[in-house]
C-alpha cells in the first residue's frame, strides 16, 4: 500500500459504494454518511434499494447516471470479487476495499488488470478533515511509521 494509491483513489470526488445495507448498520452506510458532507458524490449500488441514506441507489454500476472512476467496496470476502469485477467492467480504474472486505481473489483481480487499489485500510483515516478516533488511530500509526508512505 503506497500513499501515492491512497491519495489518488480520495482525489476522485465521484464514487461508487457498494456495501450499503437497508438496516443502516453497515460499513457502507457509515461511508454514504460520511463522506458526502466532505465533498463526495456518491453513486450507492444495492440491487434491491431504491434509497438508501437519502441517496439514490442503483442496481448495478451499468444503471449509473455517469461513468465513475472510483469505487469503494465493503462487502464480505466472499462477494468482493464479485463487485470488484462487475466495477472493472464498468471502467472503474480505482478500487478501495474496506478492512474485512477483501479477498485474496479480489485482491489478485485488481492486481492482474491494472486496477489501482487500495485494501486493508480504513477510509476514514485518510478521507478529510479525519475526525474523533480515526484521528487518534491516524495519529499512532504515524508515531509508529505504520501510514503507507
Amino acid at each position: 500500500m503506497t500513499k501515492n494509491l491512497v491519495d489518488g483513489f480520495l482525489t476522485e470526488r465521484k464514487l461508487a459504494v457498494v456495501g450499503a445495507s437497508r438496516t443502516g448498520k453497515k460499513f457502507g452506510n457509515m461511508v454514504l454518511k460520511e463522506l458526502q458532507p466532505k465533498g463526495y458524490t456518491l453513486f450507492p449500488i444495492h440491487p434491491e434499494m431504491e434509497y438508501v441514506e437519502n441517496l439514490k441507489c442503483y442496481g448495478s454500476f451499468r444503471d449509473l447516471p455517469e461513468k465513475v472512476n472510483a469505487a469503494f467496496v465493503a462487502v464480505s470476502p466472499a462477494k468482493a470479487l464479485a463487485a470488484v469485477e462487475e466495477a472493472h467492467a464498468a471502467g472503474v480504474s480505482k478500487i478501495w476495499l474496506q478492512q474485512g472486505a477483501q479477498s485474496p481473489e479480489a485482491v489478485e483481480y485488481c492486481r492482474s488488470n491494472q486496477i489501482d487499489l487500495v485494501s486493508g485500510e480504513c477510509i476514514f483515516m485518510y478521507a478529510e478533515p479525519v475526525e474523533s478516533i480515526h484521528k487518534f488511530h491516524r495519529f499512532i500509526r504515524k508515531l509508529f511509521g505504520r501510514m503507507p508512505k
